[in-house]
């Protein structure tokens, strides 16, 4: 047989014993294979299968009954193993029944009645004050559903106790199965104990009839002896004389006791003086008390000893009791009048304000307690606000470690910011800082973090306040509905409107000490006498605004957590937008200043590309720029993107077109220096570890002006090609917009003062080679109609290659890209000189047009790599105006002079070489 199969096994039970109702966890094996499976379960002979839940097949938890027998097993029982058996018993404790007068130790289940007119020691319970089978015959109950019941009965109840009893119910609850005879049998038992009860009563009043005819006998001789008494009227009657006894008596013992009676009666006088000393000491040594506790600051103690004695004694007509309230009433006004007096006692805090008016709440205080608190908060923190500007206008503070204006020398409730970093953004072409920076900080800054420090340091309590006002937990901490919460609660909503208008006042004044001090032209000229007078004081720099404007959104963030309504806040809202604008516009303003003094850092020392430091220097400007501006145009929630408004667009795109073309006017200018204005430190220096270097220019010579220019074009061309593309990169990263149009005027510029430095070097360097030819070509009173047989190429023309070379070797020296451009335009200005002087010619003889030939073919082929398509139609029309060369002799001599130059000259004609080098398209 499978192990699913075995009969169940209890193998432990915990607890082992318990009183009824006890939660017990069963533990064996094969305790079944599911809930569906568990289908009995019996602890001491009691059912307890309604409270088991079967947790897995060796656990059952469930609750013990109350069973008969005291000790039993625990018998499980399941569908697939049967019945099963146990090792372990339980132990079933019946509490001990504890009579009405028994003293115990332990709380007794008041579930437990006694009834007094059976037995005295019997414990029953409520429903046993009725026998609970009046038909006397088993029990049979029925599985009809009591919902049922109810709606086939509808009003009555099945309970005989209860008026709408109905027989009917009763029955098929309880004896749905019984017979007829069973029935009959019930109703036999209802007669004999109906008859029972009729019999009892009988019972005892013939038992006790002997008593009562014997007291019926005494009271009648009783009657009849004061009657004969009275007949008697010597001496009066029985009663007369023993009443005239009894005062003889009296007035004896009066006579013989009179003094210690006397003193026994001061004695109790005493006594009872002292007795009510004893008994009302509470309300005697009350003014004593409440004096000192109000000195401990007991507060609570003087509350509830108050409330007690009005209780008592409020209205007490004993004189003695009323003179003696009545010192407790002066006492507990003066508490009054000192609770309210700390209660608008500023600074103080939120715990001490709910305490205070919740003590002037308890004390019945005049007025509305809380509101007057809000009143003297509300009028604080503006006084604390203007005291704030007050001292830093009239110089009071000095330095960022200043105390506040309650000597409050606490750290900053937003913290400070990290200066270093805020310089570092904007700040790297400033004048480096010294190490006591940190207490050179502005005014305004200092002021604004302060001021905020103010708001966020008191407004969340008062907003605090009015919340605990207006949901009534200033006199209830828990809640509770009382007189006073409901009061609070309709004083707060009828004064809404007045809070709100206060909160409003409050931000409204914050935004405006802050215009004040940084936008005072927003302000109307009437408030800048309250607000302004910060027109001495130093100019701030795009690093301190940004700094600003992150100590104002911490205070907005600060006061938005407290849940303050969003339309309250909006005026920090827009000044936070005209901060971040006016950050912006001085930021780039201050950012032109710096471009304006980057040409001073030029010191002319060219790179491996032919470009100096000054572009690099241009490009990490404005890089700064951009990330110094990060925050300010951040968008933070319920802020709005400052650069998606129209004017701010437009002005931010002019100003950064203007440092653009600063920056390129600062080269121009560069370009016009005299020698004399070059600082004599600034001298050009070539990398000397670079093999493509010309070595004629040492370290240590000073710039010429064509050399300048050269170096000049050079930056200009790397700006048009990298310098300006990587900017606007940067732009769009930053969500500058107008890249465009930036880029656009931008290389516009540039390539227009490129073309004009060009221009004026070639200037410089064309024409005096272009001027040397006409003079070096007749020299010696030359005449190409009479002239020797050619034996080479005459020195004027080896004089002009000499100084394209020395053009060269300048170019070289700054940049190797800028000479296909610039010898090509010097090799053109040649040609076209070339040409002019051999179309002026009249006419050439044989061995004139012989020399000129070979003296243009010379000059063609020398410098046949910087040929352009202006140069190569000079070097046509010149060779065009010469004779032809007919015989072959002419042209073998042409082609060996030709030779015999290039081998003279080969050394020098070398840089002349083709190369990779491609010319710079303009």
């Amino acid at each position: 047989m499978s192990r699913a199969r075995q009969p169940p096994l209890v193998t432990g039970i915990s607890p082992k014993e318990g009183a009824a109702w006890t939660k017990v966890t069963i533990r064996g094996e094969n305790l079944g294979t599911g809930p569906a499976d568990l289908i009995g379960l019996s602890i001491c002979g009691h059912n307890c299968l309604l409270t088991a839940e079967w947790m897995s097949a060796s656990k059952i938890v469930c609750r013990v009954g109350p069973a008969k027998d005291d000790k039993g097993e625990i018998n499980v029982t399941t569908k697939s193993g049967g019945l099963g058996t146990s090792t372990v018993s339980f132990k079933l404790l019946r509490p001990e029944r504890i009579g009405i007068l028994d003293q115990s130790a332990v709380w007794v289940d008041e579930m437990n009645y006694y009834d007094m007119r059976t037995d005295r020691n019997k414990g029953i319970s409520p429903l046993s004050l009725r026998p609970s089978n009046p038909l006397g015959i088993e029990l049979d109950k029925g599985k009809i559903p009591q919902k049922d019941m109810e709606l086939t009965f509808p009003g009555m109840s099945g309970d005989f106790t209860s008026e709408n009893f109905s027989a009917t119910w009763y029955l098929i609850e309880n004896h749905s199965g019984s017979s007829f005879e069973q029935l009959k049998m019930a109703a036999s038992n209802l007669k004999k104990q109906a008859t029972k009860k009729n019999e009892g009563s009988l019972a005892y009043v013939k038992g006790g009839l002997s008593t009562f005819f014997e007291a019926q006998d005494a009271l009648a001789a009783i009657h009849q002896r004061l009657e004969s008494d009275g007949t008697e009227r010597v001496e009066g009657s029985m009663t007369q004389r023993l009443e005239n006894i009894l005062n003889r008596a009296s007035d004896t013992a009066d006579t013989l006791f009179q003094e210690v009676l006397g003193r026994k009666d001061k004695a109790d006088s005493t006594r009872n003086a002292l007795n009510v000393l004893q008994r009302f000491k509470f309300l005697f040594n009350l003014p004593l008390n409440i004096e000192r506790n109000i000195q401990k600051g007991d507060y609570d103690v003087v509350i509830n000893d108050y409330e007690k004695a009005k209780s008592l004694f409020g209205n007490t007509e004993v004189p003695v009791f009323k003179k003696v309230y009545a010192e407790v009433e002066t006492r507990i006004e003066a508490l009054r009048e000192l609770l309210l007096d700390k209660l608008q006692t500023v600074p103080s805090t939120l715990h001490d304000q709910k305490r205070y008016i919740r003590y002037l709440s308890d004390l019945h205080a005049e007025g509305d307690p809380a509101w007057q608190c809000i009143l003297a908060q509300h009028k604080w923190i503006l006084k604390l606000m203007q005291n704030c500007r007050d001292e830093f206008i009239s110089g009071q503070r000095v330095g960022v470690g200043a105390h506040g204006p309650e000597g409050d020398t606490r750290p900053s409730a937003l913290g400070r910011l990290g200066h270093t970093a805020s310089l570092n953004r904007g700040g790297s072409l400033r004048t480096p800082r010294p190490s006591t920076w940190r207490f050179e900080t502005p005014q305004q800054v200092q002021f604004v973090e302060k001021l905020s420090d103010v708001v966020i340091g008191q407004l969340p309590n008062f907003w605090k306040l009015w919340i605990s006002y207006v949901n009534g937990s200033l006199f209830s901490e828990t809640g509770e509905k009382s007189g006073q919460v409901e009061k609070s609660k309709k004083n707060a909503r009828q004064r809404q409107n007045d809070f709100k208008r206060m909160i409003e006042e409050m931000t409204n004044r914050l935004v405006k000490l802050i215009r004040g001090a940084l936008l005072p032209t927003t302000l109307p000229q009437a408030e800048l006498s309250v607000c302004g007078g910060w027109e001495n004081k130093t100019e701030l720099t795009g690093a301190w605004l940004t700094q600003i404007i992150h100590t104002v959104r911490a205070c907005h963030e600060a006061l938005s957590a407290l849940e303050i309504p969003n339309d309250l806040l909006q005026v920090i809202q827009d000044l936070l937008l005209e901060l971040r604008v006016h950050c912006l516009m001085v930021t780039l303003l201050h950012t032109t200043d710096d471009v304006k003094r980057l040409a001073e850092k030029e010191d002319w020392v060219v790179d491996n590309e032919g470009i100096t430091s000054l572009p690099s220097q241009f490009e990490q400007c404005m890089v700064q720029m951009l990330q110094s501006l990060k925050e300010p145009l951040e968008i933070k929630p319920g802020e709005i993107n400052v650069l998606q408004l129209d004017q701010v667009q437009d002005q931010a795109t002019e100003l950064s077109v203007s440092i653009m073309k600063v920056f390129i006017n600062s080269l121009e200018q560069l370009s016009t220096k005299t020698d004399g204005d070059i600082n004599a430190a600034h001298n050009i220096s070539v990398d000397l570890s670079s093999p493509d270097r010309f070595p004629g220019i040492q370290e240590g010579f000073s710039p010429t002006s064509e050399q300048r220019l050269l170096i000049i074009l050079s930056n200009c061309h790397y700006l048009e090609k990298r310098t300006f593309l990587n900017l606007a990169d940067h732009f769009e990263k930053n969500g500058l917009t107008g890249t465009e149009k930036i880029t656009r005027v931008s290389v516009d510029a540039v390539r227009q003062l490129d073309r004009n430095l060009f221009e004026a070097y070639i200037e410089k360097r064309a024409d005096p080679i272009a001027g040397s030819l006409e003079p070096g070509i007749y020299a010696g009173y030359f005449d190409w109609r009479d002239c020797q047989t050619p034996t080479g190429v005459r020195n004027y023309l080896k004089e002009a290659l000499v100084n394209i070379i020395t053009v060269h070797a300048e170019v070289f020296t700054v940049s190797k890209d800028l000479v296909p451009r610039v010898l090509s335009k010097i090799v053109e200005s040649v040609a076209d000189e070339m040409c002019r002087l051999m179309q002026c010619v009249s006419s050439f003889s044989k061995n004139g047009a012989l020399q000129a030939r070979l003296e243009l073919c010379a000059l063609r082929d020398a410098v046949a790599a910087f040929l352009n398509a202006e140069s190569n139609a000079s070097f046509k029309l010149a060779l065009d105006a010469l004779p032809q060369l007919h015989s072959g002799a002419d042209k073998k001599l042409l082609e060996e002079l030709l030779n015999k130059f290039k081998s003279s000259m080969q050394l020098q004609l070398t840089c002349f070489q083709p190369s990779c080098v491609q010319p710079l398209k303009r």
